[in-house]
């Protein structure tokens, strides 16, 4: 046990010198580590938001207004499954308790009904295969002729979880495009989406940018419609009325309610100045479908007002002059700079699929970080000084030595954070403080075996060697029971739980390494060296 060869010893301290040099640029500043040549390295763990602070947002998917708007497209689903040839009569077709509602007029289509609103069930995959085991809708059809078409407990469940998958994705693009740090986006039960930005200067934006739905469409403005008439309920069927914000009052507008485009026939969205009056400016650019579409609309439009609405808001209505041939178009308002940039990077990352709701929104400055950091400094600093300090007057120059692997043990902590690119957290700071607690348990174990091999009469270095030998087994056992616990709190676990169990999983590991392997070759260098022949312990 006490026999290493040259390339062993050389891996041993290669490693612990290159986790030295992984963890050197944390000792400094960024822009310091910037300012070094390119073959050191550069990467610096990640300061969870407790330590750098930042935004905690936490949002709740809108089942309300999702329900909402699907019923409305299945309403328009049934009436054109209806309108099929030989057509079924129907009457009083609404919305009605979250379901779609009519009445047949004639129940000797009853059969035919049920037939052909069948595929108003939309069955939902439910396995690895694909295979279809839930229906989003129930569609039941009454021998009265009554009809009704409503969400299934299951089928909702299942489209929520589907839109929260989703809008992590959307997010996750939108706060990239903002410039922010390593952002943690995370599902939080069945609807809920926790995100945490570190180290982001405007908190505010960051609300503004992810929390907005961004669902963009483009309207034909009906002109035969009065609008005023249209706002006291005279609105004709297949129209809305919609509402510009530029103005005070708010301007309505009347238009087709079935949009001719949608946000996602874009392809890219940049903000600019507008040549003649430079203005913020958004100019979008269509796919080859999109741009297909919209040349045929204002070919068949001219002299027609055109509204861009963005969640059902009217951003502008300009009236279409000439065909637009090239795919591509600006939208213009009372934009400032920066409300442009944040409109064209929603338009770039897409719409949520649901509006989210905030439930819980909270801004950590960064003075309280800087203080939960030195806080954990010194928590730290005491924890390893006492360990070292029992470790020494305990077993004095093998008690130094498990010192030194202590040493070891952290800087490996560190090294492993720093490339795995794990967020670091106030919870992570306590895992680390408690493997300072427990990495010398190793080295009891050890140097107890040790001194009862001396106390048996074994010689200095059969007791070493024994010593070692005999405790790998417990010492294997322990860790790995240790690291199984960990592990259960980092998959079952979420938040600062996780942090503590990442931290405390890598210590348990690294802790094998130094206990096992870095005490016992400075062991084994100084028995070579000194070739002892009596243990005091």
């Amino acid at each position: 046990m006490l026999y290493f060869s040259r390339w062993k010893i050389t891996l041993i301290l290669g490693v612990v010198f290159a986790a030295i040099v992984v963890v050197l640029p944390n000792l400094f500043s960024p822009a310091t580590v910037k300012s070094w040549p390119a073959f050191l390295p550069h990467k610096q763990m990640v300061l969870g938001l407790d330590l750098q602070g930042g935004a905690y947002l936490l949002y709740e998917v809108d089942r309300q207004d999702y329900t909402e708007k699907r019923l409305r497209t299945v309403l328009g689903e049934t009436r054109n499954l209806l309108r099929e040839e030989p057509r079924i009569g129907y009457t009083g077709l609404g919305i009605v308790n979250d379901g779609v509602q009519l009445r047949l007029r004639d129940t000797a289509q009853v059969p035919l009904a049920r037939e052909r609103l069948k595929p108003l069930e939309n069955p939902l995959a439910d396995t690895l295969f694909g295979t279809a085991s839930v229906n989003e809708f129930s569609v039941t059809v009454g021998d009265d002729g009554q009809v009704r078409i409503a969400f299934t407990e299951q089928g909702l469940s299942r489209r929520v979880r589907s839109i929260v998958d989703q809008s992590i994705g959307v997010i996750g693009r939108r706060v990239d495009e903002l410039g922010t740090v390593d952002p943690s986006i995370q599902r939080q039960g069945e609807d809920r989406i926790l995100v945490e930005a570190p180290g982001l200067d405007d908190p505010e934006r960051l609300k503004a940018v992810v929390g907005q739905t961004a669902q963009l469409t483009f309207h034909l403005v009906d002109t035969s419609v009065n609008p005023r008439q249209a706002v006291e309920g005279q609105v004709p069927p297949g129209r809305v009325v919609l509402y510009s914000n530029e103005t005070d009052p708010p301007t309505p507008y009347v238009v087709e309610e079935e949009p001719l485009l949608t946000g996602e026939d874009l392809v890219d969205a940049q903000a600019g100045f507008a040549p003649q009056t430079r203005e913020p400016i958004v100019s979008f650019r269509f796919s080859t479908a999109g741009a297909r579409k919209f040349a045929q609309v204002t070919q068949q439009n001219v002299g027609r007002p055109f509204a861009i609405v963005l969640d059902d808001e009217v951003i502008s209505a300009p009236v279409i002059r000439e065909p637009i041939l090239g795919g591509s178009g600006q939208i213009s308002g009372n934009f400032s700079v920066e409300s442009a940039n944040d409109l064209a990077v929603l338009l770039r990352a897409g719409a949520l699929p649901a509006r989210l709701t905030a439930v819980e929104e909270r801004t950590i400055g960064p003075g309280l970080g800087a203080d939960s950091i030195e806080a954990g400094k010194v928590a730290a600093l005491v924890a390893t000084v006492g360990v070292c300090t029992f470790m020494l007057a305990t077993y004095g120059l093998l008690g130094m030595m498990a010192n030194i692997a202590v040493v070891v043990n952290i800087i490996l902590i560190f090294a492993i954070v720093t490339l795995l690119g794990a967020t670091l957290t106030l919870p992570g700071i306590a895992g680390i403080v408690l493997t300072v607690g427990t990495a010398v348990d190793s080295n009891v174990l050890i140097y107890e075996r040790i001194r009862e091999e001396a106390r048996a009469g074994k010689s200095a270095i059969s007791a070493i060697d024994a010593g070692f030998q005999r405790a790998l087994a417990t010492i294997v056992d322990a860790n790995v029971t240790t690291l199984i616990a960990a592990l259960v709190l980092f998959f079952v676990g979420s938040g600062p739980i996780c942090g503590f169990a990442i931290t405390h999983a890598i210590g348990v590991a690294t802790t094998m390494f130094t206990a096992v392997t870095f005490t016992r070759l400075m062991v084994a260098m100084w028995v070579r060296w000194r070739r002892p022949t009596a243990i005091t312990l």
